[in-house]
């Protein structure tokens, strides 16, 4: 079976293309694109798109059921489905209107590869996404040691996600210059920092346990003064490595490079909460963390307005619906209570 076909190729080149400059998509975006349209093609035996049938779209959510998650051996999940679908529907929405399809392709047809009612509502629904209390994150923060420069970034970098609650991908990439210490304000500027949908962010430290801040303001001055770090250099920077002999390829100290994605930073946090036998919570959690907090200590609705911008959000709604969810269980027990 052929693991490509270049006709085929040629047709998802011209989407990427019509996502990136029509659309205004990201590289991200658009390789979950290629994915869901290359799990199209392996559903088909990689048959020419111009051979398609709405049978292939019924076909293809029976072979969606039939896969497993690379790395859980699992069932793929409803909203990888669900998502997978919809990104294969988008193809062929744009494939109705090129030339040569419009007498093997409808827009009837492109309806095929709607997801279940069911299934849809299942991939849509909310799910209690777990987030450590104020108290867990303080007990995991504290047991962090802070001796070697390595420790030094690990531990200032917890402290960094509970002052600010920022994105783990616009953490990895933020330089020096983007923190000021001494006014408690970070600009995540959306031009260098992989923000997301990037869009420009201005963040005052949240008032947090003091510690968080002292244990930051530690890490910069060592940077600026032990290692010589400019502007330029990354906040959390990654290990430079390099051969040592008789030892191979081992540690150099610090790079002055961030990491190119998230994935070590996510590593450091829950290794953090590993330590002191908690669940292992990822960075993402603490802007639950922070809502819930947030919504204790504010005042009055404008405060919590502007504790929601900090997060990076333009609504209020925003905040509340992905991080401050109520059960149908806790708006029986509120409106209870309104009564005593």
């Amino acid at each position: 079976m052929p693991r490509y076909l270049e006709e085929n190729e040629r047709i998802k080149h011209d989407y990427a293309t019509y996502l990136r400059h029509a659309k205004g998509q990201d590289d991200a975006s658009i390789d979950k694109a290629r994915a869901a349209i290359r799990r199209f093609e392996e559903s088909t035996k990689f048959k020419p798109f111009k051979k398609f049938h709405r049978q292939q779209a019924a076909d293809f959510k029976d072979f969606l059921g039939k896969q497993k998650n690379v790395k859980t051996g699992k069932p793929l999940g409803f909203s990888t489905v669900d998502s997978t679908l919809r990104l294969v529907k988008g193809f062929f929405h744009w494939l109705v209107s090129r030339p040569g399809f419009k007498r093997v392709l409808t827009y009837a047809d492109v309806e095929y590869f709607n997801n279940t009612l069911k299934a849809g509502r299942v991939a849509h629904t909310q799910r209690q996404i777990p987030y450590p209390s104020m108290q867990q994150a303080a007990h995991a923060f504290q047991a962090m040691p802070f001796e070697t420069e390595f420790q030094k970034r690990d531990k200032a970098l917890f402290a960094f996600f509970m002052l600010t609650g920022a994105r783990d991908g616009a953490v990895a990439s933020l330089k020096l210059k983007h923190v000021n210490i001494d006014l408690g304000h970070v600009f995540q500027d959306a031009r260098e920092v992989n923000t997301k949908a990037a869009k420009a962010i201005h963040c005052q430290f949240f008032p947090v346990d003091a510690a968080y801040r002292n244990c930051l303001a530690a890490w910069v001055t060592y940077l600026s003064e032990v290692k010589l770090f400019g502007p330029e250099d990354a906040l959390f920077p990654k290990a430079k490595v390099g051969v040592v002999d008789g030892h191979g390829f081992a540690n150099l100290g610090l790079a002055r490079e961030g990491y190119s994605n998230a994935a070590k930073l996510n590593t450091i946090i829950r290794a953090a909460f590993a330590a002191v036998q908690m669940p292992q919570y990822t960075p993402h959690a603490f802007r639950k963390t922070l809502t819930h907090y947030g919504s204790d200590v504010c005042p009055n609705p404008e405060a919590f307005k502007a504790w929601s911008m900090n997060l990076g959000h333009e609504k209020v709604a925003t905040t509340i619906n992905s991080y401050l969810p109520v059960t149908t269980e806790r708006q029986m027990e509120l409106i209870r209570n309104m009564r005593r």
